[in-house]
């Protein structure tokens, strides 16, 4: 793997999220107290969004009108139009940290770490209609292809959380490395970055099982799957480097050197064109 291009953006970038067409991304500063808005296929920063706070994790909803940013020190999401620039929030729990937002676009999930909870928010009337309780410190937040589960990575408890998304409920928790910080899905699998274990916990999504754990980078955060499944990504945010990962063989494909300090805090893969 090699760099195809490096973007100048400051603010302490840390939260991606890329449009399901592949055409933008989107990073949130929380330093820089901006979102920046990239044409994905260019390869360029278009303009950058004010927010207020600590914008942090970030999602795009399914059709790519909206963009949702958790603000962490605000107590909200903010729902962001980001042609016409327009946008509204939302009161959710204590530093507000991971962003999902279901397939049919219809569910949004926040991840509130001080409260050990999930805001659950109905992306039609934009108004936070449950919480549900997990593991304590919960940060990253994924939600699988069929809309049914939700998954925490438990930064204080060492766990991920199983939620169940209709029945509003965490079905259960299961042991992963130190600080987990991020959860990805990928080949039926559960992929789960340690930052203090440097690794990677893989657990089958159906039996809920472990399967194993991938030894990657130093203090691991970002990790997210390529649209086949094929392949599950670790960003290393202190040695500076991105690993690829087999899905299915768990086997380390390749890896890459990138600038100092990769986050790479949510969905941060473009579908290829």
């Amino acid at each position: 793997m090699q760099p195809l291009a490096r973007l100048p953006i400051s603010g302490k970038p840390a939260g991606v999220a890329v449009s399901r067409d592949g055409a933008r991304a989107y990073v949130t500063s929380p330093e820089g107290k901006f979102l920046s808005v990239i044409d994905a296929k260019a390869r360029k920063v278009e303009r950058r969004i004010a927010i207020e706070g600590g914008p942090l994790g970030v999602a795009v909803a399914p059709d790519g009108r909206h963009v949702y940013v958790a603000d962490l020190y605000g107590r909200r999401l903010v729902e962001i139009d980001p042609e016409k620039g327009e946008m509204r929030s939302v009161g959710v729990g204590a530093m507000a940290s991971g962003v999902a937002v279901a397939p049919d676009g219809k569910t949004i999930l926040v991840a509130d770490r001080d409260d050990n909870a999930v805001s659950v928010i109905a992306a039609a009337t934009f108004q936070r209609v449950a919480t549900i309780p997990v593991g304590r410190h919960p940060f990253g937040v994924a939600i699988d292809a069929a809309g049914a589960r939700a998954y925490t990575a438990d930064v204080e408890s060492d766990t991920v959380s199983i939620i169940d998304i209709a029945g509003r409920k965490r079905l259960a928790a299961l042991k992963t490395g130190s600080r987990p910080y991020t959860v990805a899905l990928a080949g039926g699998r559960i992929f789960v970055a340690n930052q203090h274990a440097e690794s990677v916990s893989v657990f089958d999504a159906a039996t809920l099982s472990p399967i194993g754990t991938v030894k990657v980078g130093e203090y691991p955060e970002g990790v997210a799957a390529s649209p086949d499944g094929r392949r599950v990504y670790v960003a290393n945010w202190f040695s500076n480097e991105l690993w690829a990962i087999d899905a299915a063989s768990l086997a380390i494909l390749g890896k890459a050197e990138t600038g100092d300090g990769p986050r790479a805090f949510g969905a941060f893969i473009r579908p290829s064109q």
